[in-house]
């Protein structure tokens, strides 16, 4: 009951979030600006991982939905804590390492650290940055990303170029290190109505002006470019329906011209048995064996090990197999930890504070072994950069500012941990190493430390 509860919780947050991140910007685009915005990648590319295949790959979801004042985006401090981002108001519970980064990624904050110093954040409308990341990627040997694209977020101009802005630094730092990338489309906060408008234009147009998928580093699957589908069968009482995404869905494997996708459908945990947080409707089966690969989010479904390993254990093998039996491949999502006290005080509820512990890196190791010993041959690591939720892999502060909002830290690990327990995992996928139930010990020279970075 209490994981129903926080889903049904999670996806009205989620709605929130999105209004908010929906406002104007100060100095406002049109939607004939922002539409003209979207031109294709052309800079460079340097081969690195296999764009052809998603098995034995780990991928991260690449949030980039933050916005920072000052950035090229324009909008104000969007995911941190809007127009009254200050100490004791914000959504975030980590705060980014920012020692690494240059001036010229730094935004300044109200925020200060206990020496009284200004606190920085970054933006994802700096390519700098973005590239940075996806440097850390190539270092720590993490394939590369699924980028979420908000669907609601291309319906406002605004918006829109943020996530066009996002998009082409996701692309110059998946070319320039060696990783790939591929689209995810959230229809979290779509009214009903509005898929067929918003999703399927949308995808003609980052086809036909962005043409992403001439880009080198865009995933393929099975000979085709992969695209993703966030949000279908929920129990959230979500406005949109089935019918609609079973439309979305044959639209991108079935179109004579944006068609011949690879689709990926995120769906309940529950989705097989259709129970808790899985509508109980035989069209969401249809739905998902219309598509190509599986992928349950299990964010908030347990807690501990204990919890964990029962259930991956209780549901990923019979979801496995029904996969094969109808043709489809699986990539069950993990997570390190979870975490959102300041994003629900914000709201105005009460938070919780390090609600999943991540026991320096245990509780994502045990998943993802007992995910490779259930049969997985891939899996979706949530999330690259979410410090809304605490679920981020990337480097945290060990020094975050102090006052009136709490910050998680990764405690006695150091702040590239889960960057390096994330290429370890790919390498247990892959059976380069045994999948043991102990977290394997780190080599002081299989990765770069913090300060080797650049």
């Amino acid at each position: 009951m209490r994981n129903s509860l926080m889903h049904k919780l999670h996806g009205l947050l989620m709605a929130v979030l999105w209004s908010v991140a929906l406002l104007p910007a100060a100095q406002a685009l049109t939607m004939e600006e922002a539409i003209a915005g979207m031109k294709p990648y052309t800079g460079e590319h340097v081969p690195g991982v296999d764009t052809t295949t998603l098995t034995g790959k780990v991928m991260c979801g690449y949030q980039g939905w933050f916005a920072a004042k000052g950035d090229d985006i324009n909008r104000g401090w969007v995911h941190y804590g809007g127009a009254n981002f200050s100490p004791g108001h914000c959504t975030i519970d980590m705060w980014p390492d920012m020692k690494e980064l240059d001036e010229d990624e730094k935004y300044p904050t109200p925020f200060k650290h206990a020496d009284g110093s200004t606190a920085y954040l970054y933006s994802p409308g700096n390519r700098k940055t973005v590239e940075r990341h996806f440097k850390w990627m190539q270092e720590y040997g993490i394939d590369g990303v699924f980028l979420q694209r908000f669907a609601v977020a291309t319906a406002n101009p605004a918006s829109l170029h943020h996530r066009n802005l996002v998009t082409n630094n996701v692309q110059a730092g998946a070319n320039k290190h060696g990783r790939t990338w591929a689209m995810m489309y959230d229809l979290s906060g779509l009214a009903a109505g509005q898929m067929q408008h918003i999703v399927h234009e949308d995808w003609k147009r980052l086809v036909d002006r962005s043409k992403i998928l001439e880009d080198q580093s865009y995933l393929h699957h099975k000979g085709s470019p992969v695209v993703a589908v966030w949000g279908i069968g929920f129990s959230d009482d979500r406005a949109y329906t089935l019918e609609e995404s079973l439309k979305l869905i044959t639209f991108l494997k079935d179109d004579p011209v944006y068609g011949g996708n690879t689709v990926m459908v995120g769906v309940p945990t529950y989705w097989r048995e259709q129970t808790r947080d899985a509508v109980a409707d035989p069209l969401l089966h249809e739905i998902i064996k219309k598509a190509d690969i599986v992928s349950p989010w299990v964010v908030g479904r347990y807690g501990s090990l204990k919890s964990a390993r029962y259930n991956i254990n209780r549901y990923a093998s019979e979801d496995i197999a029904w996969c094969k039996a109808n043709g489809l491949d699986y990539m069950r999502v993990i997570f390190p930890g979870f975490s959102w006290h300041n994003l629900m005080v914000a709201r105005g509820k009460k938070g919780v504070f390090d609600r999943t512990k991540r026991l320096g890196g245990q509780f994502l190791w045990t998943q993802a072994v007992t995910n490779r010993r259930a049969g997985a041959d891939m899996l979706y690591v949530a999330m690259f950069d979410e410090v809304d939720e605490g679920t981020a892999i990337f480097k945290v502060s060990a020094d975050p500012p102090v006052g009136k909002s709490p910050f998680l830290t990764y405690k006695d690990v150091p702040t590239d941990h889960y960057l390096w327990l994330t290429g370890e995992i790919g390498k247990m996928i892959r059976n380069e190493m045994p999948a043991t139930d102990d977290m394997p010990e780190r080599d002081s020279n299989s990765a770069p430390q913090p300060s080797d970075a650049s």
